[in-house]
């Protein structure tokens, strides 16, 4: 394990540094910034009162809560994407910030981004991004459905 401490010139001071060799973590880095299929799905899932279905073929699952879609993954893209509703403020906020959020594909633009899980955001904030799919959908159904929820 020594081998995986080297030694640095600090150019600004003049001084010598330790530090980690990074390989060691890009795999655990790597790991941790992946999200796959199933683990959109369950965090879907586990939400109230939340379905899944195919209602535009095979290759598009679809998550409703109220009958009103919140998140849309495709099966067979590679990287995984998804489109996630969002405020438009928000939505444009996202695509400036971040290189895998994008205007949402075949979605209205103003309300839809696509998020591409090519490792450049971490799983939390990919889970918060479904999150406040979720939540925007929600809060726009009658209070007679959210009731059905228990909200």
């Amino acid at each position: 394990m020594g081998a995986n401490i080297f030694f640095f010139w600090k150019v600004t001071s003049g001084s010598f540094t330790t530090g980690v060799n990074l390989r060691i973590f890009g795999d655990n880095i790597k790991k941790l910034l992946s999200i796959n299929l199933e683990e959109i799905r369950h965090e879907c899932l586990r939400k109230k009162g939340v379905e899944e279905g195919f209602p535009f073929g095979n290759q598009t699952l679809v998550f409703k809560v109220g009958g009103k879609l919140f998140l849309l993954l495709s099966i067979d893209a590679s990287p995984i994407q998804f489109n996630v509703k969002c405020q438009p403020d928000k939505a444009i906020e996202l695509r400036e910030k971040y290189s895998n959020v994008l205007p949402g594909y075949h979605m209205n633009k103003k309300h839809w981004n696509t998020v591409i899980c090519d490792h450049s955001a971490s799983k939390r904030l990919i889970f918060e991004w479904m999150e406040d799919s979720y939540n925007l959908v929600l809060h726009s159904l009658s209070k007679k459905q959210r009731s059905i929820f228990g909200l």
